[in-house]
């Protein structure tokens, strides 16, 4: 079972405003929409490069879409 991360993210915010269903965003980024479900839950944290990856692809900045509790 994996841990939850302390990685928190908008990601199903900016997917839905954009217009996006998940299997649309998955198939655009060349992933599984089950691993799509596991970031927006906060139960996956996506490699650097796959979060600037998601960013792009929502049009946003990486601090729009991520952020960690200090």
């Amino acid at each position: 079972m994996t841990k939850p991360t302390k990685l928190t993210n908008t990601v199903k915010f900016h997917r839905q405003a954009k217009g996006f269903t998940q299997e649309q965003l998955a198939q655009m980024l060349g992933v599984s929409r089950q691993t799509l479900i596991a970031i927006e839950s906060g139960k996956y944290s996506p490699s650097l490069e796959f979060a600037f990856t998601l960013a792009r692809a929502l049009d946003v900045e990486i601090g729009q879409l991520f952020s960690y509790p200090e």
